[in-house]
């Protein structure tokens, strides 16, 4: 039968050591919080409604980051120990099967290892499995202290430590699988007999051992999962890990990433085969980019969706915004939020879209400002243009017909429609609709006066001498 698993996550603490007005699990590694990698796992091995986060320091902010995971919350009124958050939560989770507890500052623990765990202690007859690894410095964590057989005898932290115990390299990262009916039968025994006067759960290691329960530990080779976050030193090298992670499970999966070392690729970022990403490009947040597209050095491509085969060229920008199968970008062009690029669109340097949607073939090639508008396909759209969205106090759209022909230098003031297959001649000034088929100039006409420069000359030599 299966064995029914709890999580409980402890988020509830402010983190004093990052020196931020942001709680801890709030920080971000790989595109995620903290929090949500935590979560993230748990889920891989449990229902979301078995996974309890326990908040307090700024909990409305921790919640509306993971509400969305469908997660439940224990509000942990004061902050007084790890025992005392779990014990926040004890009318809210199953006292049936097995209990993992979890810290939503240890974003690097893997799914896999934590199956580990519950595995050895749904296999085993102990009251409870602790996770454990060998440091070379253990400063700062607790020493575990095992018996003959293995089994944990105690945990001492390291203030209370004697010297010979803090030489040992073994050390309590403080994540556990209990049995739960034992957890929640000994936990009330918990006591604040320490300096800081809070409920620690290590102690429940020697709980359950005077209960007659002993306390198996499984030791981790690879020390980073276990690597808790308390700095932005520590926050920052947690960063990389996973962006190495990122980068060799893409390239393993036939993506080519050139100077990975250079690139930023968020955790939820997916890429298909055949792409090639250029060096110091970012992609982040939730972006999807299909195969066969080249991202060129320098993007940033942020929440956006990018079909097959399109050319992003250098130091493009991008953020929720969609683009079609073949389209060509860059160098150095600007999408702001909530574009749609149709496919084999073209768009040039220094031409910024917004809240934009350009038809499949249109091209923008050049220098321009597209913003609250809809373009048709094949239109072509000059060097220069303008469309001004923006009175001082509302913004207004703007139509652009398929197949139209809008000449360089041409400002546009919205709301303005022009329909397809329309011509406006370089350097108009467009606020009136345009028909199908028409040509459009607005602009001064051209005045011509021959031997002007010369009769000029002649005046200001006059004047000089006078």
């Amino acid at each position: 039968m299966a064995v029914h698993i709890s999580v409980v996550i402890l988020a509830a603490g402010e983190g004093t050591r990052m020196k931020s007005k942001r709680a801890k699990v709030l920080h971000r590694a790989g595109g995620l919080s903290l929090a949500e990698h935590v979560v993230n796992t748990a889920a891989a091995l449990t229902t979301e409604q078995n996974i309890m986060v326990v908040v307090g320091h700024q909990a409305d902010q921790v919640k509306a980051v993971l509400a969305h995971r469908g997660v439940r919350f224990s509000m942990q009124e004061q902050q007084r120990g790890t025992g005392h958050a779990v014990m926040a939560c004890r009318d809210a989770v199953s006292h049936e099967g097995l209990l993992v507890v979890l810290y939503g500052d240890c974003p690097l623990l893997s799914a896999g290892t934590l199956q580990l765990l519950i595995d050895k202690q749904a296999a085993g007859n102990t009251g409870a499995t602790l996770l454990t690894t060998r440091l070379a410095d253990p400063t700062g964590y607790g020493r575990i202290l095992l018996d003959e057989r293995g089994n944990v005898r105690a945990i001492v932290e390291q203030k209370a430590a004697t010297p010979e115990q803090q030489a040992i390299q073994l050390i309590n990262p403080g994540m556990y699988c209990f049995r739960a009916d034992l957890l929640w039968k000994h936990i009330g025994e918990l006591g604040t007999d320490n300096p800081a006067g809070e409920y620690y759960l290590t102690d429940m290691v020697e709980i359950l051992n005077r209960a007659g329960h002993t306390i198996a530990a499984m030791e981790i080779p690879d020390a980073s999962e276990l690597l808790g976050i308390n700095t932005r030193i520590e926050l920052a090298e947690v960063d990389r890990i996973f962006r190495e992670r990122k980068c060799r499970e893409l390239m393993l999966a036939g993506v080519t990433i050139e100077k990975p070392e250079t690139v930023s690729i968020d955790m939820p970022v997916s890429i298909g085969i055949d792409t090639i990403v250029g060096p110091f490009t970012q992609i982040l947040g939730r972006s999807e980019i299909g195969a066969d597209c080249r991202i060129g050095a320098g993007c940033v491509i942020e929440s956006a969706r990018i079909e097959d085969g399109v050319e992003i060229l250098p130091y493009t920008l991008m953020t929720t915004s969609r683009v079609g199968r073949g389209a060509r970008l860059g160098p150095f062009s600007n999408l702001r939020p909530d574009n749609n690029v149709g496919a084999g669109a073209h768009i040039g340097n220094f031409v910024e879209l917004k809240k934009t949607n350009i038809g499949a073939g249109a091209k923008a090639n050049h220098l321009a400002y597209l913003g609250d508008s809809d373009i048709g396909e094949k239109t072509n759209i000059g060097a220069g243009t303008i469309i001004c969205n923006y009175d001082g106090a509302k913004k207004y759209r703007t139509e652009i017909g398929a197949r139209a022909f809008v000449g360089s230098n041409s400002t546009l003031v919205a709301p303005v429609q022009i329909s397809d297959d329309v011509y406006v001649g370089a350097g108009s000034v467009i606020t009136k609709p345009v028909p199908e088929g028409a040509l459009a100039v607005a602009r001064g006409h051209q005045v011509t006066k021959e031997g002007w420069v010369a009769r000029r000359r002649a005046k200001q030599q006059t004047e000089s001498r006078g």
